[in-house]
Order: C-alpha cells, then sequence, then structure tokens
C-alpha cells in the first residue's frame, strides 16, 4: 500500500513505549500508515524535514475554546498584570466607542484585586469611566465578577437581595449596599441580564469557536475537551463538522450545574438534546458538575480551615455546591446515560467527595465510564492512591504548579504550609493515576502547553517573573510531561484509541517543533515553538 505522504529526515518521538523513536511517518488516508519510508506511488507527496522534532499533537484536556474565541472577538481584554487604574482606563477607552446603555464585557482581572475592589469607591470608578454604562469583568478564574452600579439594576441586585445559594454578593459593612463584587453564582443574575440585550447570533458562535480553535491549532493542539458548554456552543461545533471545518477531535462536557456561567438549558433538559450535535469529530461525552468554587475567595472546599478573617471567622472550610448523595445520583445518571463525568474540584474536601461519589458508582457494576477530577490542586494525602484504584483521571489545569498570581492569592488565605503543597503532580504519577494536562484556557493567558511542560519539569515560573519553585519534589520528567499533554490526556477524554500517540491505525494528528526539547536545557523549554500542526494528515497551521 502507497502512502499518501511521507515525511522523511525527521526527528519522530511517537509518544508510544513500544517504539518511542522513528525517522520517517507515512500517511495514507488521514492515519498513521507506518513509521518507515515504504513504497510511494506516483501521487505520493514527499516531504524532508531536515531533522525537525516531529511529536503528536498536543491534547488539551481542560479549556474553554468558545468563551476564549468569544473574548477575542467581542470583549473587552487585559492582562492579569493590569491594576486598577489600568482596569478604568481600559474600561474608559472601550466605552467612549459604545452606545449610551451598552455593556462593556470583559476581563480578567487578578485574584489577587478582590479587597481593592471590594470597595464602594472603587465601584463608583467603574462607574465612572464607563460613563453609567452596565459593566461585567471576569477574574482570572473566571467564577467571580466585578460590576457596576447600572449592571447591578439591571440585574436586580440591592441590599435587600440575598445570597444565592453557591454564591456572595460581597456588601459595604457599613451600608449593606453592593460593593460590586460578586462571587461564584452571585455572578449570574448579571449574565442573565446580560443576556436580555446582548445576545450573540449562530454565525458569531461559530466565529468563536473557529477563532478559538485556529488559537489552538497555533500551539499544536489538534484535540481538546471543552469543560462547560452550552446548546450555542455544541450547535457551532456540529456546524463547523457538517461543513468540514472542524480540524480537531473536541470532546464537550454538558454542565449539570452552573454556579458562573448563566448557560440555559443545563443539567437533564441539555442532557436530553445533545445527542443531536455528535458528528465525526464532535463527541458529546462529558457531563460538567462544580462541585466548588476556588481558593482565593473561600469558595473551595477544604478538609481543614481557612485563615481566619472578619467575614468568615477561624472555621471556615467552605462549602460543595451539593451533598455527597447528590453528586452520586448525577453519576448515576451519567453512567446509564452512557456518559462520563468531569468534576470541578479545588479543595481536597470536594476531591475527598468526587473519590467517595465514584467509588459507590464503581460498586454498582459501572467500570466503563469515566471520571475526572478537574483541577485537585489540594489532595489529601490518604486520597492519592484511589486515583489509580477508582480509576479517575487527574485533570491538572491550569498551569498552576509554578508560583504566580494565583498561587499569591491562594496564599493569602491558606496557611503557608498548605498554600505551598499544590499540584501533587509526581505524587499521582507514582500511585499509577492517569495524570492529564489541560489549560483551563482563558483562565491560562493561553493554551501554550509548552508553558505547562516547562513548569511539570522546573516547578518554576517559566515567564520569570515569580522567583522560587513551587514544592520542587513534585517535578516529573520530560517524557511523561510530554505525556501527559498527548496520550494520557486523549485516554482521560476517550479518544485514547484515536489520538494522543503516532502509531499505525491512529489519526495522522502531529506537530513540528522548532527544537528538540529532549536536547534543550529545561530552562529553556518554554521558548519551544510549534513551526507546523498536522491535523487527519492535513496541514492547518504554518508558522510564518
Amino acid at each position: 500500500m502507497t502512502a499518501d505522504l511521507i515525511l522523511t529526515n525527521a526527528t519522530v518521538y511517537t509518544v508510544d513505549g513500544a517504539r518511542p523513536w522513528a525517522s520517517s511517518l507515512a500517511i495514507k488516508d488521514g492515519r498513521v500508515l507506518s513509521l518507515e519510508d515504504i513504497e510511494r506511488g506516483p501521487n505520493t507527496e514527499v516531504v524532508d524535514l531536515d531533522g525537525a522534532f516531529v511529536m503528536p499533537g498536543l491534547v488539551d484536556v481542560h479549556n474553554h475554546h468558545a468563551l476564549a474565541g468569544r473574548a477575542a472577538l467581542f470583549e473587552l481584554t487585559f492582562g492579569l498584570d493590569a491594576g486598577l487604574d489600568d482596569i478604568l482606563a481600559a474600561v474608559r477607552s472601550r466605552a467612549a466607542a459604545l452606545g449610551p446603555d451598552e455593556w462593556v464585557v470583559g476581563g480578567a482581572w487578578a485574584s489577587t484585586l478582590v479587597s481593592t475592589l471590594s470597595q464602594t469607591s472603587a465601584r463608583h470608578a467603574l462607574d465612572e469611566a464607563a460613563g453609567g454604562r452596565p459593566v461585567m469583568l471576569s477574574d482570572d478564574s473566571r467564577h467571580n465578577r466585578w460590576v457596576s452600579s447600572r449592571a447591578l439594576e439591571l440585574a436586580g441586585v440591592t441590599a435587600s437581595t440575598p445570597d444565592p445559594a453557591g454564591g456572595e454578593i460581597v456588601r459595604d459593612p457599613s451600608t449593606g449596599e453592593p460593593v460590586g463584587v460578586l462571587l461564584e453564582a452571585a455572578g449570574v443574575a448579571v449574565e442573565r441580564a446580560l443576556s436580555e440585550t446582548r445576545t450573540l447570533t449562530a454565525e458569531q458562535h461559530v466565529a468563536a469557536s473557529r477563532h478559538g480553535i485556529g488559537t489552538l491549532h497555533s500551539y499544536g493542539v489538534t484535540a481538546f475537551q471543552d469543560a462547560g458548554v452550552s446548546a450555542d456552543i455544541l450547535g457551532a461545533l456540529k456546524s463547523l463538522d457538517d461543513a468540514g471545518e472542524l480540524h480537531a477531535w473536541v470532546v464537550s462536557s454538558l454542565l449539570i450545574n452552573d454556579p458562573i456561567f448563566g448557560f440555559d438549558p443545563i443539567g437533564a433538559p441539555l442532557l436530553e438534546v445533545a445527542g443531536q450535535y455528535r458528528s465525526e469529530h464532535h463527541r458529546p461525552d462529558f457531563v460538567k458538575i462544580f462541585l466548588d468554587g476556588v481558593p482565593p475567595t473561600r469558595t473551595a472546599a477544604f478538609l481543614e480551615p481557612y485563615l481566619p478573617d472578619a467575614a468568615h471567622g477561624a472555621c471556615h472550610h467552605g462549602a460543595t455546591t451539593m451533598p455527597g448523595d447528590e453528586l452520586t445520583g448525577w453519576l448515576r445518571t451519567a453512567a446509564e446515560a452512557g456518559l462520563s463525568a468531569k468534576v470541578h474540584c479545588t479543595g481536597d474536601a470536594s476531591v475527598r467527595a468526587t473519590l467517595d461519589a465514584v467509588e459507590k458508582i464503581r460498586g454498582e457494576g459501572f467500570a466503563d465510564a469515566r471520571f475526572q477530577v478537574a483541577h485537585g490542586q489540594f489532595v489529601h494525602p490518604d486520597d492519592l492512591p484511589r486515583f489509580a484504584s477508582l480509576g479517575v483521571a487527574a485533570d491538572i489545569s491550569p498551569f498552576l504548579w509554578v508560583p504566580g498570581v494565583i498561587p499569591a492569592a491562594i496564599a493569602e488565605v491558606l496557611p503557608g504550609e498548605r498554600a505551598g503543597r499544590m499540584q501533587p503532580n509526581r505524587s499521582l504519577l507514582d500511585e499509577g493515576a492517569l495524570v492529564a494536562g489541560g489549560s483551563d484556557w482563558p483562565v491560562s493567558e493561553s493554551p501554550n502547553a509548552w508553558e505547562g511542560i516547562h513548569g511539570l519539569v522546573t516547578r518554576q515560573d517559566p515567564t520569570g517573573t515569580f522567583p522560587g519553585a513551587l514544592w520542587p519534589e513534585q517535578a516529573i520528567t520530560l517524557a511523561e510531561a510530554v505525556e501527559v499533554f498527548t496520550l494520557a490526556a486523549a485516554r482521560a477524554m476517550g479518544l485514547g484509541d484515536v489520538t494522543g500517540s503516532l502509531v499505525p491505525g491512529k489519526s495522522a494528528d502531529f506537530v513540528v517543533l522548532d527544537r528538540d526539547p529532549f536536547k534543550t536545557d529545561p530552562s529553556a523549554l518554554v521558548k519551544t515553538k510549534v513551526t507546523q500542526t498536522w491535523f487527519a494528515g492535513h496541514r492547518v497551521y504554518l508558522h510564518d
């Protein structure tokens, strides 16, 4: 059998233990045919790579591609280094081009700004910058919002509005008035007010997904799991695939509860219709459950308490969004429907609750359902071996295994020893867990897996902005880190037989790099660039 395409004179790293290295790659009908320079036919294209490094396409087990695309195309964006004055200047510039009551929507402000923004004076400054317009700005976790007075008015949020379940309206301690910071589910009312006056068209949703996937291609990503989709996002993916434009393997996660996005429908009604969006390259195979919030705002659920503060006292642990029986029930419902589950857990108590629920489901005979603990920054040592024994994948995302803004914010609310013991990746691998890499982009400012790989190997900030190392004993090897962002991630999302390694029969998804990372100093891994990205035997990205 002759190949359609043969890459020769290459350094091919396959991420296949049986044959990790090759010098050629032959492709037929979008699949890997051979790792040899086989017989050529009259129409075989031959590409001499002059020794360039080739590896499987990167796999991102956790991102929000459409939300990232929407932000890039339609929203105000600013970096985590922006202070209050910078944010106000950006809002003022954006508002100047808008109509009298048009929304300013965007982000992301750093978690370390919570106390700065939790002042009535800050909200008044935001009102002035926006010219009285409604404003909604998300934080770096995308779980919390800073909004203007007009946005509060449109959402009907006042001093007498009770805190919603799973959320908090931060208030002025002297007047009880909302200061403009809305934690977790408290922001949903503003999201819904926004949707009443600012709705994207179906074409804009397609454009957002297309833009997001194009960005992923530029970083070498050929397969990913969107960690929380709406019906609009599902429709956009279906439209792209039907038009022959979905050049990635996509697994989507159907929201069971929604404390942050304000999507509708969610839960059972979304599960009922999800099947109609399935296509060749898109698999709506997971449900998504938010079991807690995030540590910087003390909404993650922990076994031991946070540091004391005036608002929560000395015994605040955070709480899960639902009791264990309800969580178990949803996991059972998903398994009965042939679906798997991704569960958002950032505190060790929510991780334990998820493992307990999975243990019950496994005991009921559901052996095939896949389960992922998403994030899992904090895991009690007693729970580390349970990941492997219960078949639960550790979705490690975003890249919080190095010093940075979010770890600094976490260190403000947890005792130092606990805050410093985050992302036990070495221990999880040593216990036999399936560890899968994700970016959580746009929580991470880019989906560049080499930032994550650099950090996994060195536990140091790839940008050099933040000194030191975060729990360096948890560093892993480069080979392990590459597998985390390729084959392991593919297996965690149910695509291990399709992609993630270069073996005959799998999809011909691969990247060409500007260097051999195995011959690169670990301190320079972040400089690795993707020069070409190929999906199913077709080039989808070429670096200029």
